[in-house]
């Protein structure tokens, strides 16, 4: 078989119908769009969303919510999370970035009291919760925030 001798199997490929070439066609004198109309007409039809006046459904449904242009970003974890971490260990964002706990860094990092913490770490965080701060402190470690 050679490149030249291709073909696509019998029955894949169908013609387009030719509309408006005479009337042994079957599409013939107004191509299926009937007599006269907007719609029979080049660049007729009415535009996308519209209804004939009433009012599109577009426009009658309630608008909810919005989007708040000074809203911040706050990556939250937990202090559990911060366990993969060796004794003594000064965790930042871009430690918790180096180390895949968090994707981004975003606005900032906050740190939520969810789970123990066993390892005695500083912490530096946008935010912390009371109770991670509290988690942090019991375990001999020092939450900073920057």
């Amino acid at each position: 078989m050679n490149l030249h001798e291709l073909r696509p199997a019998a029955g894949a490929r169908k013609k387009p119908t030719r509309k408006g070439q005479g009337p042994g066609s079957g599409l013939g004198k107004t191509a299926g769009r009937g007599h006269k109309g907007q719609k029979s007409r080049s660049g007729g039809g009415v535009r996308p969303g519209f209804e004939g006046g009433q009012m599109p459904l577009q426009r009658r449904l309630p608008k909810r919510g919005f989007y708040n242009r000074f809203g911040k970003e706050i990556i939250a974890i937990n202090v559990e999370q911060l366990n993969r971490f060796d004794d003594g260990t000064t965790v930042t964002p871009e430690t918790l970035l180096a180390a895949r706990v968090i994707r981004k860094k975003g606005d900032g990092v906050k740190i939520l009291g969810e789970g123990n913490l066993e390892k005695s770490l500083t912490v530096q965080a946008q935010a912390f919760s009371k109770s991670a701060e509290e988690k942090i402190t019991a375990a001999g470690g020092k939450a900073e925030v920057i």
